[in-house]
């Protein structure tokens, strides 16, 4: 095995270490989303790292899609992006090109897959509840979540609106002070920042600074070593 198989190989399995802490210790130590753990321990997650994706033509990634088509058992994909430097505007531009390029691809209406991008850099914005969600999905590394709409139809409903970190199935336990009609993505948003609140800020804050440091550190020590590889003897 060549010293940069080797690097990639221990990348891809630093990647999804530290992806699986956020999952343990955000989404499922805070109980944010009760569905996708169930998801996870039925076998219905898929997490995939990518490297070395073009960021003006997802080729890697579109192929990605195609594949999960047909795999019906797998209702959550996460494509998880160690090597793509790019800031949350750019990734979420980059997301958006993903999702304009597999749109194309199908008649309106029949796209098989939702996504909603995920990125290590957003502050957490308390002035309204959906603008908390970015702060929430603070991965250690750029990662797009890839739902079937199927599942999503199912879960809420026929609902079509955005993704979020809760168990749908406890929104009807949680009554929400309301003068009008609340629509789900702003009840969902509301439960979330309520999360939030009750755990404190500044200990989600730590946590994900903290994500970040064991990500960081780890994937140098991966470029120190394969730098000591590649030295001449």
């Amino acid at each position: 095995m060549t010293a940069s198989k080797a690097y990639d190989d221990a990348l891809r399995s630093e990647a999804l270490r530290v992806y699986r802490r956020y999952m343990r210790e955000v989404v499922e130590g805070y109980g944010l989303c009760p569905w996708a753990a169930s998801a996870r321990r039925d076998g219905r997650v898929l997490e995939v790292v990518v490297l070395a994706e073009n960021q003006q033509d997802p080729r890697q990634s579109l192929a990605l899609l195609t594949s999960l088509k047909g795999a019906l058992e797998t209702e959550i994909a996460l494509f998880i992006y160690p090597d793509l430097a790019l800031d949350r505007l750019g990734f979420d531009s980059f997301a958006r090109t993903l999702r304009e390029r597999d749109s194309a691809r199908y008649e309106v209406g029949t796209v098989p897959f939702a996504m909603a991008a995920f990125h290590p850099d957003a502050p957490a914005d308390l002035k309204e509840p959906e603008r908390l969600i970015p702060f929430l999905r603070r991965t250690p590394d750029p990662t797009i979540q890839v739902v079937r709409r199927t599942a999503l139809e199912r879960v809420r409903g026929g609902n079509q609106e955005g993704t979020t970190f809760l168990d749908l199935s406890d929104l009807a336990t949680r009554a929400l002070p309301q003068k009008e009609p609340v629509s789900l993505r702003q009840r969902i948003a509301q439960a979330n920042l309520d999360t939030a609140l009750e755990t404190g800020i500044d200990v989600l804050e730590a946590l994900f600074l903290d994500l970040r440091r064991d990500r960081d550190e780890s994937y140098a020590r991966l470029r120190d070593e394969l730098a000591n590889d590649g030295a001449p003897e």
